[in-house]
């Protein structure tokens, strides 16, 4: 072989050589077994057994646990029910049970529903808080079981009482039906849910007692000036879709029926498809709105939340419905979807792919608020404190109605994340007290916390998620 050609074959070699250690270098041998579950149960333990107060949990934390965050600041006898509080990390326990088998974590989830029990409303439900001593302002719940005061509203807002009791469900399920205070708990929840239930299906914002009779009635515009006249001070006793409501009663009731086996349950979901049905605005809109009054015209909910079709709302209904038609069988609830998701594509997209939470009811337009809560068509000065715009969902709302309609199986979820390389990150990213911290940087968080960038915390959804993620790589 002539010089030069070995120069060649040397110059290959290298390149080769070089080329492979990079691909090592950019795939390195998947995070063993026993690394991750020792990395699992590492984060479990601190967050169990510092972390948590009477058994639950909050959003947030300082990193020396001195400062507690909800909705604002929150006392070490105070935790949240509202996600990413309580029943989020309940169920991330129960999760890493399923993965892990350890009983650890079951007991730690049985501790979290016994929490969650102590605060049950006398009514059924859950409000956003349960405080195990008397606050120093505020109202304390009118619990069950625990020493509460005088307050009594079941709330269905933000899934408070949905997470509560899905996560009571199944740690029911995974105790063996055997924990006698979780067990009546859930069943009793259940009952007062069914008992919110209207007529025509629909479900109100909270409850304090079963709902009243009401007529049957399909969705209509209001027929006066909705600007100035119609307002319903209660308007949580009203029809309600505001922040999921119907995706996450939906998730409760079939989660109550794959575990009970009672045909209650499936019937109640059965009739909240039958509500969204009706719920649809006629066209030219036909989307839905956040809330309806008896006779079935949008209304105001709080004084930044109009009557009007709104973008997030009518994503969750498809959604919805889907689920509803899968679960039941029945195509008619497929019905609604075509004439909505013709309408939110040709005549609501905005620039970006966006869909705004509001459109006004007769012109259509993107509908805000000011600094000043007045309505206006310019989002530029709008309030920071709410989500005035969404991402749209709709080719792959589109997919899953296909699928549906044609008895197809649903339609894979692209994969968010590489999930080697992901439990990679989440185990590098344990301290040294085995903590996930997190370092405010302005962004957006639940509950609005007034953090200074910089501010490192621990955050109950970071930690939910990872140890989630860190099961499904172990499953």
């Amino acid at each position: 072989m002539s010089p030069s050609s070995n120069a060649v074959w040397a110059g290959f070699a290298l390149c080769f050589a070089v080329d492979v250690g990079f691909a090592c270098a950019q795939e390195p041998e998947s995070p063993r077994r026993d690394e991750v579950v020792r990395a699992l149960k590492q984060a479990a333990e601190y967050y169990r057994n510092r972390v948590a107060s009477h058994g639950g949990y909050v959003y947030y934390y300082s990193t020396d646990l001195t400062q507690r965050f909800g909705e604002g600041k929150a006392s070490a006898d105070t935790i949240f029910v509202q996600p990413p509080g309580t029943p989020t990390v309940g169920m991330a326990y129960l999760d890493a049970f399923d993965a892990t088998g350890d009983a650890f974590y079951l007991d730690a989830a049985r501790e979290t529903a016994e929490a969650l029990v102590y605060g049950q409303l006398r009514s059924g439900g859950w409000t956003q808080v349960i405080h195990f001593a008397k606050p120093a302002a505020g109202r304390i719940g009118n619990y069950r079981k625990g020493a509460g005061g005088n307050w009594d509203f079941s709330s269905l807002d933000d899934d408070q009482t949905q997470a509560a009791l899905k996560f009571l469900i199944k740690t029911d399920k995974a105790l063996g039906f055997q924990h006698a205070e979780i067990h009546e708990a859930a069943l009793y929840g259940l009952d007062a849910l069914l008992q919110a239930q209207f007529p025509n299906g629909a479900f109100p914002q909270g409850w304090t007692a079963p709902v009243q009779p009401r007529p049957v009635r399909a969705a209509r515009f209001p027929d006066y000036d909705w600007r100035t006249e119609g307002k319903i001070k209660n308007y949580w006793d009203e029809y309600t879709l505001n922040d999921g409501l119907a995706g996450t009663v939906a998730e409760v009731l079939m989660v109550a029926h794959q575990v009970y086996g009672d045909e209650k349950y499936k019937a109640a979901l059965a009739r909240l498809g039958d509500f969204l049905i009706l719920a649809q605005m006629p066209e030219p809109q036909p989307g839905w709105c956040q809330q309806y009054n008896e006779a079935m015209a949008p209304i105001w909910a709080r004084k930044f939340e109009p009557p009007a079709i709104a973008g997030s709302e009518s994503q969750d209904v498809m959604e919805t419905l889907i689920k509803i038609a899968r679960y039941t069988g029945e195509s008619k609830y497929l019905d609604p979807i075509p004439a909505a998701l013709r309408y939110l594509n040709t005549r609501c997209l905005l620039p970006g792919g966006q869909l705004a939470r509001y459109y006004e009811l007769g012109t259509n337009k993107p509908l805000y608020m000011d600094g000043g809560y007045r309505l206006t068509y310019d989002d530029s000065t709008a309030p920071s404190h709410y989500g005035w715009k969404h991402p749209a969902r709709l080719d792959a709302i589109a997919d899953a109605y296909r699928a549906a309609r044609d008895g197809n199986a649903v339609p894979p979820v692209a994969a968010a994340l590489d999930l080697k390389t992901e439990v990679r990150r989440i185990i590098r990213e344990l301290d040294q007290e085995r903590r996930w911290v997190s370092t405010y940087a302005g962004e957006r968080l639940v509950g609005q916390p007034k953090f200074q960038p910089g501010f490192r915390y621990l955050s109950s959804e970071v930690f939910s998620r990872n140890v989630e993620t860190l099961g499904a790589y172990l499953r």
